[in-house]
């Protein structure tokens, strides 16, 4: 497994989903201090890293890596919207609800996911100024 750079956090994305690859989109165009790397659930090295931190294949849409620590679920949305900082940190209020509810909805979401937003035939691939930021 790699280390992930000082001061940078890593987020395991499902590249074949709609959902997904717009969410990675979107912080991106947000993220202009670069904080945030990119790799793929599917690739090898997303394969090792999940298995470094003993994430279950079950668990397969949004996975923050931070501090050498994993977030999934919801608590990984809320600390992206936290590092994003300004208007994101709107979303902070989700975490008035209990966590076993907001895990619950994330996963429902989740689940639905490729019937409402979509599948890529392909895995999600950077452009060239972008591609220095994807492991």
């Amino acid at each position: 497994m790699m280390d992930i750079p000082e001061g940078k956090s890593l987020i395991l994305f499902d590249g074949y989903c709609h959902l997904c690859s717009g969410l990675v989109r979107h912080i991106l165009r947000r993220d202009s201090k670069a904080h945030f790397l990119f790799c793929s659930l599917d690739s090898k090295l997303g394969q090792s890293i999940r298995a470094a931190f003993q994430i279950p294949d079950s668990i397969d849409s949004i996975i923050l890596i931070e501090h050498n620590k994993a977030s999934v679920y919801a608590d990984a949305v809320f600390q992206i919207a936290v590092d994003l900082g300004g208007i994101y940190q709107v979303l902070l209020i989700g975490r008035l609800i209990p966590k076993l509810w907001r895990d619950k909805i994330y996963c429902w979401i989740a689940r639905n996911r490729y019937r409402w937003f979509g599948k890529r035939k392909s895995c999600m691939l950077p452009d060239g100024s972008l591609r220095s930021r994807f492991l």
